[in-house]
């Protein structure tokens, strides 16, 4: 019981605090690990193990960081993780996306406004948060205008960060106050929190008549 409650109290390890082995990340970082990779530091030979894939991810790999901004965003309001949410809501922001765009994507029902190809991408997020998987007609509506590759990038990119999701989900992070700020005006918690909460029930409705 001792260890399980001193587990729901992890926080990020201050950078000064960080081994040697850890180095690499805070020069790539410029000195300055964000919270989420300061939560992972308690674990430095799983954030090692982890960077490439992160710095694979983060740019969205074959997709271009637009379209891995997407996975993450729809990824982040499946797991309702805030924090994960405004980081991204701020990249969004910063690689093409509109306010617009990225706030219809708490939106589980996609609009006419999506192109076929940000519509075929979204719903494969939902197909695979889901299912575990794609489907053949899922499959064959995104291959018509992702490589293999990129099916796979939008796969893996999922996968990370429903990782990254649960561990904010059970320790929990305030967003970096560069974050905030950025994102100040544009959403906030409660709404997320809120909007997450509709998306849920959207989903559960239609996978009900599914």
């Amino acid at each position: 019981m001792t260890e399980q409650l001193e587990a729901r109290h992890v926080a990020p390890l201050p950078t000064s605090l960080w081994p040697e082995e850890l180095q690499g990340v805070v020069r790539d970082m410029n000195g300055k690990p964000i919270h989420v990779h300061q939560l992972m530091a308690n674990n430095p030979t799983l954030l090692n193990a982890w960077w490439n894939f992160r710095n694979h991810s983060v740019d969205g790999g074959t997709l271009g960081k637009r379209l891995g901004e997407l996975v993450i965003l729809r990824v982040s309001v499946h797991m309702q993780a805030w924090y994960e949410w405004g980081s991204h809501v701020d990249r969004g922001l910063r690689c093409g996306l509109t306010q617009q765009d990225i706030l219809r994507v708490l939106d589980y029902n996609l609009d006419e406004n999506w192109s076929n190809k940000d519509a075929s991408l979204l719903r494969a997020v939902d197909e695979l948060i889901v299912n575990h998987g794609l489907s053949p007609e899922v499959g064959q509506r995104i291959s018509q205008h992702l490589s293999t590759a990129q099916i796979m990038d939008v796969i893996a990119i999922q996968g990370m960060y429903v990782i990254l999701a649960c561990m904010i989900n059970t320790w929990g992070l305030a967003l970096d106050n560069h974050v905030a700020k950025a994102i100040e005006g544009i959403t906030d918690e409660t709404s997320f929190k809120d909007a997450a909460a509709k998306f849920a029930k959207e989903k559960l409705v239609n996978l009900q008549v599914e």
